[in-house]
């Protein structure tokens, strides 16, 4: 068995039994190991046992280093693996701004402003002046007439609107709004009416064209 520094082994010996039962520590040792030091905590009892310190899961009881102090600095390290392989979290960029949005978004700095014939900003427009002026904007340049623009630009589909698309109305396209992309226009509709959103049915609609 193994060496005692008092003679009274057989409260040693009783007193670990019953802290190893105590924890449900359990152990086979297959071959002889080199003795630890066991200690029965507040007494002078201690006793070395061979092989205590290769119990599976013993250094995760708690208290454990009070029994055995060799075990004191074994403690089980941290999964800092667990940490450094979980999958990075990426950070969700914003979305970048369309050229149609930025269009809509200019367009939409001008709500309120007054109508004026053949005007093109920067304080008041006409219909075709707001879409030119919001165009130039991000560095477009549109045709100035309402029925130049329906013209001109790539035709679109009722159903296709995007965006900054501009939308023709009225029979011969004579008056023009720049689409939101929420069933809504921004438009500069006529003397009695400052620049204004509306309903994309607010006006018979006419056509649509994208530039």
């Amino acid at each position: 068995m193994g060496k005692h520094r008092r003679s009274n082994s057989n409260a040693a010996r009783n007193a670990v039994a019953a802290s190893a039962v105590a924890v449900g520590a359990t152990a086979a040792i297959a071959t002889p190991a080199q003795a630890a030091e066991v200690v029965v905590p507040n007494t002078n009892y201690s006793v070395e046992v061979a092989g205590i310190e290769n119990v599976q899961g013993l250094n995760n009881v708690p208290g454990i280093d009070q029994w055995i102090p060799s075990l004191a600095n074994q403690a089980s390290p941290t999964a800092y693996a667990a940490v450094v392989d979980a999958p990075a979290v990426e950070a969700q960029a914003a979305p970048a701004t369309t050229t149609g949005q930025a269009i809509v978004d200019a367009a939409r700095t001008k709500i309120g402003a007054p109508y004026g014939w053949g005007a093109a900003g920067p304080n008041a427009f006409d219909c075709s002046g707001l879409t030119s002026w919001a165009y130039s904007q991000v560095g477009k340049s549109i045709p100035r007439t309402s029925q130049a623009q329906a013209a001109q630009g790539t035709p679109v589909a009722y159903s296709d609107l995007q965006p900054g698309d501009i939308v023709a109305f009225y029979s011969g396209a004579t008056h023009v709004g720049i689409y939101t992309g929420n069933g809504t226009v921004v438009h500069a509709l006529n003397s009695n009416t400052p620049l204004s959103e509306n309903s994309l049915d607010y006006m018979p609609f006419h056509s649509a064209v994208r530039f």
